[in-house]
């Protein structure tokens, strides 16, 4: 990586003014993120969120710090270090699509495909031979060639899931939701660009985190609709005079969470779980864990045990 000289450097390091200002922008997302998942800690989703903000700022000041002579860490060691942030944000990237977007098809490449095709090769290359003949230029030519193929196989294959999830009940949310998706995963390809040619600090920053922007619109976005679920299903619940007194009582006796009434509430109203999915933005898979906590505080083994314990009436 070449680094940038001059005014544009700040606090006397290696970090470009623009790279500081994505890291000050990325901090304050995860310290307010951080809050709301504190107060909701059932919310996977905002949990995957701050995995990938916390590593893309790793990534960020690794990059913008290192190599840098003036630190008291070997060279090489902070070479190993740069280049492991790359491919450790990298290598979350397409896990971070597999459990927020629920695209089931990338859960091969999510948990094997990824440590065997990008962390395999730079633990070889960039750790192990770089730390017995010192050649970075020589390994990065060899140590990339692997990662760069297999990226560009998986931007296939996600690209093709996200097609997929879309292709069914498309609607103008969707399809804008889909073209966001899309432009996000582009700039994760620019990660193994990068390690095989040198770039500036600034173009390379400027490009691997515009992924993240989009992410955090499609993350607020998605936040800001299920807020919106929330407040209208609990206006709903509301209006439901001596009946919701009753119901009150029966989820407190059974210490259901907010989040569960709303599906036991869905389910009541005889939706499938794909289409409470659908209405509440979480994973299918999210909601079949909910319904499992659920069948375990009321002892109920299905929906019909379960609605005619809670609705008798």
């Amino acid at each position: 990586m070449i680094k940038t000289k001059g005014i544009m450097l700040v606090f006397g390091t290696q970090i470009h003014i623009v790279t500081f200002i994505f890291i000050v922008l990325e901090f304050c997302m995860f310290f307010f993120q951080i809050l709301y998942y504190l107060f909701r800690p059932q919310d996977k989703m905002r949990l995957w969120y701050l995995l990938l903000l916390l590593l893309f700022q790793f990534y960020n000041i690794t990059g913008g710090l290192f190599p840098d002579p003036k630190i008291n860490i070997p060279v090489p060691t902070q070479l190993m270090i740069a280049y492991g942030s790359g491919f450790l944000m990298a290598s979350f990237f397409p896990f971070y699509f597999y459990k927020a977007f629920d695209l089931k098809t990338l859960r091969w490449h999510a948990l094997y495909g990824v440590p065997l095709f990008l962390m395999l090769p730079y633990l070889i290359f960039f750790v192990i031979v770089y730390a017995i003949n010192g050649k970075l230029n020589v390994d990065i030519k060899f140590g990339m060639i692997v990662p760069f193929i297999y990226a560009v196989i998986l931007l296939w294959v996600i690209f093709k899931a996200i097609r997929k999830k879309h292709e069914t009940e498309r609607n103008k949310n969707q399809y804008l939701e889909e073209i966001a998706m899309y432009c996000a995963v582009i700039p994760w390809l620019s990660l193994t660009f990068f390690g095989l040619v040198e770039s500036s600090q600034l173009l390379e920053v400027l490009c691997t985190n515009t992924g993240i922007v989009i992410l955090s619109i499609l993350f607020i976005s998605r936040s800001i609709r299920n807020a919106r679920v929330e407040y209208e299903q609990l206006l709903e619940f509301n209006t439901g005079g001596a009946h919701r007194n009753n119901l009150e009582e029966m989820f407190r006796y059974y210490k259901l969470t907010n989040r569960e009434i709303e599906i036991v509430l869905l389910v009541r109203e005889g939706l499938t779980y794909r289409e409470i999915s659908n209405k509440l933005f979480i994973a299918g898979k999210t909601v079949e864990n909910h319904m499992q906590n659920i069948y375990e505080k009321t002892s109920v083994k299905n929906k019909v045990a379960l609605l005619h314990k809670l609705f008798p009436s």
